[in-house]
């Protein structure tokens, strides 16, 4: 608005001077003109080039004037439109009609706001059929069928009433929302949004929804009602500033004025608007609800033009409330004072362009020389070409404020992503370090609650917890390195030294962890020496990394080969495997930060594979990677013989070979079998199924708990999860994080399928935050602990389990008939297994191998299943029933034992009175007397 007020002013004066030399040229050509009168005439306006069609739902309310207000402003920028207004009054029957009468116009565009949008959609559609263009404003049609949308996001406006609501209750209260036009898009996308919100906090009720006084509909009874049957209602939620007014004022005649607190929409300014109420404090906020106009005229006016444009414009919402209400009333006074003089001067413009036009006309009616003529085109010509230029100006003007806010987008779309990449890095980061954390703490704590530890075991947790803590120094120096290279603080400090030594010693290194996984490592190299000006800590490290990685994805069995020789003026270092190898996107990324392709994430990888790129570029050298997938993959290094291309603060001078004398701590397998994915025999409190991609953590877990628990484990979800079916554990542990299918995925498909939705979930993670605790929760874990996790903790946890499910299995068994009800999967199961042998219990041949196919499960998984729910096994479960049966039939019938025998599915009259004394100790006679004579 200040740009455009200040070049109209510029503009202005600049065209009233040339005006004014105009009117002195002109009157010489009048006096020096053959004495011909001058002929006064009316102005006439030039045709209008195009014509826009506006077809409004009703011009009634202050927000569609506002809306009406904006298009007109942005229309007088473009004298070249035409604008035809209907208003439908809120009829749509009648919006139908005049959006038909401005077709039979042939409007060159269309614009239409929606009174409902099923009864609009066809002629919409008839118009966008017809090549008109049609641009859809505020509220949606029930069709894809137009040129461009304009409008705020209505669910986003209820949401954004939801969390402010949130934060007036401080979580706790009951609400109340006054809606619009009952069943229109605003009303239906506005109460989504806020339901939507508010129904994350347990502590607010949405007491009731009320239709607004929109159309001459009346809440305020319904609402008087409300408050003295309910006069703990805390908020109100209107949809719009005029409904909200009102409630407030149904408060206060009610006595619960102060009570309740009143948000409203639109923010409009003025008086008793929006922004007037908010400042009053009438209002406790109110979600400013953009009009459109304007976006919808620019809109137009690009289509028409042939200009690029967007086909959805969401209009930015914002919430007013006591914090910012003045800002927003002070900057709306300042636009209507700019558009005031922006007005005026244009209106003063156009009295200058009528007063110009009206003397060319007179000009043009009272000379008819050739001279004048002559003149009056040159000067016309000359006025055609300043209007361009004025024309042009603007545009050019109008292009650099665009450039601007696409530079503006620009920062903040990349200030997103590096929020993104941020807190990425942290979730890195606490996956990465818990872990390791895990398997120090873990061990330790476990050792320290012991009385007596044999000297094994104390080996054992001490070589693991050092392991992890050398896991840990690598990833802080490596972490260290790269703010080193960050912040530009990294520094070479080479010597020369002999390179064939110094590879020699890091391969060394690594030969025993060779030998444990039978890895071919070797040194192919024809040099005997080779003197090097290099870094030997940052060379270390680089080489380092890579030997960690080769042995990371090579098989046992495979081969590792170090090669190094001398191509002209560099030497080359190869480190090739044979192991997974990479893809093409994955080669395209190696040396990316965080990058991992289809591989779980490794923040060491990560890190390391980055810092060995930084590195060798310290050094002016070069480094790549050529892999193929299950093939293998070749790390290539490139560094420069001599000194040439180091700086003098970069060479420390000579020193012997390797002379930092760098200790490495090479992970090395101990050997140790990893226990048997079979189910072990049962004699402990139960199955429990470990899911964990650490080898390390998942060893540790399941030695710590064999004791007490027959163990499987497995290193990934699918695998898990085709474990689960296969064994249907008592119990089950998984790790959040981890490749393919991870731990809320593996807990989702458990708790959906019938076969194992009554096992109990533990979810191990180092995502502690709150909102991945109730991510777990929601997929259905029944317990979220974090690493480090406290292993008493654990088995207490795992214990307490046990003992729930047993009370389920008491429940159940004395409740299994399908009468008994529930909504939980497992009742359900009940149920239905409960039906489906009452169904067949007349059926002698009817038996576990019937009753597993109508269930859908195999033998084994049905007979876990019962046992787990009932404590019982299937053939008990179906004496039970039959049972039961028996006794209700002998009870409460004179049926003979032979129709009670063929009832219950049994062959023979004897056979049933076998059957029943065998489990009862009385035959159906001396049953039915005994309940006789009682």
């Amino acid at each position: 608005m200040n740009f455009s007020a200040n070049w109209l002013t510029k503009h202005m004066a600049s065209f009233s001077g040339k005006y004014a030399f105009i009117k002195k040229r002109i009157n010489w050509i009048v006096l020096s003109a053959i004495g011909l009168l001058v002929a006064a005439c009316n102005t006439t306006e030039p045709d209008n080039t195009y014509r826009i069609g506006f077809s409004q739902r009703t011009g009634t309310d202050n927000w569609r004037k506002t809306m009406l207000e904006d298009m007109n402003r942005e229309l007088s920028f473009n004298p070249e439109i035409d604008f035809l207004v209907k208003d439908a009054g809120g009829q749509s029957a009648k919006q139908v009609a005049q959006i038909q009468e401005l077709i039979n116009q042939k409007v060159d565009l269309l614009i239409v706001s929606p009174n409902a949008a099923l009864p609009i959609t066809p002629i919409v559609e008839k118009a966008y059929q017809q090549g008109i263009p049609v641009i859809i404003l505020d509220r949606r049609t029930a069709s894809d069928q137009y040129t461009a949308y304009v409008g705020a996001d209505n669910v986003e406006v209820g949401r954004t009433a939801g969390i402010y609501a949130n934060t007036l209750l401080n979580g706790a209260g009951n609400v109340v929302e006054i809606g619009e036009s009952p069943g229109s898009s605003a009303d239906i996308d506005r109460h989504r949004g806020f339901a939507e919100v508010i129904s994350k906090h347990s502590g607010i009720r949405l007491v009731a929804k009320l239709d607004g006084d929109w159309d001459k509909r009346s809440f305020d009874e319904k609402l008087t009602q409300l408050l003295k049957a309910q006069p703990a209602i805390q908020l109100i939620f209107a949809q719009n500033d005029r409904t909200a007014l009102k409630a407030h004022k149904v408060c206060q005649q009610a006595g619960l004025g102060k009570q309740v607190k009143v948000i409203g929409v639109d923010g409009l300014p003025g008086k008793n608007e929006g922004i007037d109420l908010v400042e009053r404090g009438i209002l406790e906020a109110t979600v400013l609800y953009p009009t459109g106009g304007k976006e919808a005229i620019r809109t137009a006016i690009a289509i028409l033009h042939k200009q690029p444009f967007k086909r959805e414009n969401r209009l930015p919402i914002t919430l007013i409330d006591s914090t910012n209400v003045r800002i927003m009333k002070l900057q709306n006074q300042k636009v209507i004072e700019q558009q005031t003089d922006i007005e005026r001067q244009s209106q003063r413009i156009d009295e200058l362009n009528q007063t110009y036009t009206s003397q060319k006309n007179t000009l043009y009616l009272t000379l008819g020389s050739l001279i004048v003529a002559l003149l009056l085109g040159g000067w016309a010509l000359y006025l055609f070409r300043t209007k361009q230029v004025a024309y042009q100006t603007l545009e050019n003007q109008n292009q650099e404020i665009l450039d601007q806010k696409n530079q503006i987008e620009a920062v903040s779309q990349q200030a997103r992503l590096a929020t993104e990449e941020k807190l990425r890095f942290y979730s890195y980061i606490s996956h990465e370090f818990n872990t390791p954390l895990s398997l120090i703490l873990t061990p330790t704590e476990d050792l320290l609650s012991k009385k007596n530890v044999s000297s094994h075991d104390l080996r054992g947790s001490l070589l693991l917890v050092q392991k992890n803590a050398y896991r840990l120094l690598r990833l802080v120096d490596q972490m260290l390195d790269l703010r080193k290279t960050d912040a530009g603080k990294q520094r070479l400090r080479t010597a020369e030294q002999d390179l064939v030594a110094f590879v020699r010693d890091i391969v060394q290194d690594f030969k025993r962890k060779a030998e444990k996984q039978r890895i071919d490592l070797q040194l192919i190299t024809t040099l005997p020496d080779q003197p090097l000006w290099f870094d030997a800590e940052k060379l270390d490290k680089v080489l380092f990394n890579l030997l960690s990685n080769a042995f990371k994805y090579t098989p046992k069995g495979g081969l590792i080969h170090v090669r190094l020789d001398r191509i002209n003026s560099q030497v080359r270092i190869q480190v090739q495997d044979n192991g997974q190898g990479m893809t093409p996107d994955e080669q395209e990324h190696a040396f990316d930060l965080f990058y991992s392709g289809s591989k779980p994430f490794n923040l060491a990888k990560g890190l390391g594979l980055a810092l060995s790129m930084e590195f060798i570029q310290l050094h002016r050298g070069d480094i790549c990677v050529k892999s193929e997938p299950e093939k293998g993959t070749t790390f290539t290094i490139l560094l420069p013989v001599g000194n040439e291309h180091l700086d003098a603060d970069e060479m420390v001078g000579p020193t012997g070979p390797n002379a930092a004398g760098y200790l490495h701590n090479v992970d090395v397998e101990d050997g140790e079998e990893t226990l048997s994915s079979l189910t072990l025999p049962a004699k402990h409190a139960g199955t429990l199924l470990i899911v964990e991609d650490n080898d390390e953590l998942r060893t540790f877990l399941a030695n710590r708990l064999n004791g007490e628990f027959d163990i499987i484990t497995e290193t990934d979800g699918a695998t898990g999860w085709e474990r689960a079916l296969e064994t249907i554990p008592d119990l089950i542990i998984s790790d959040l994080m981890m490749p393919g299918m991870d731990g809320l995925q593996l807990t989702q498909r458990i708790k959906t399928d019938l076969r194992t939705s009554h096992i109990p979930v533990i979810l191990l993670t180092a995502k502690g935050q709150m909102e991945n605790q109730i991510e777990g929760t929601r997929a259905g874990a029944d317990a979220y602990i974090t690493k480090p996790f406290n292993t008493t903790f654990l088995i207490e946890t795992l214990r307490t389990m046990l003992a729930n499910r047993q009370k389920w299995q008491q429940r159940f068994a004395s409740d299994f008939s399908p009468q008994s009800g529930g909504n939980r999967p497992e009742k359900k199961f009940i149920n239905e297994l409960t039906a489906l042998v009452e169904q067949n219990l007349s059926d002698p041949a009817f038996g576990v191998e019937k009753l597993s196919r109508e269930m859908g499960l195999s033998r084994v998984q049905l007979y876990r299943k019962v046992q787990a729910l009932l404590d019982m096994n299937v053939m008990d479960y179906l004496t039970e029933i039959r049972l039961k049966r028996a006794k209700y039939l002998l009870r409460e019938t004179n049926k003979p034992m032979a129709d009670i025998a063929i009832e219950t599915g049994f062959n023979s009259a004897a056979y049933f009175t076998t059957f029943f004394k065998q489990h009862t100790k009385k035959t159906p006679s001396e049953y039915r007397k005994s309940l006789t004579n009682a």
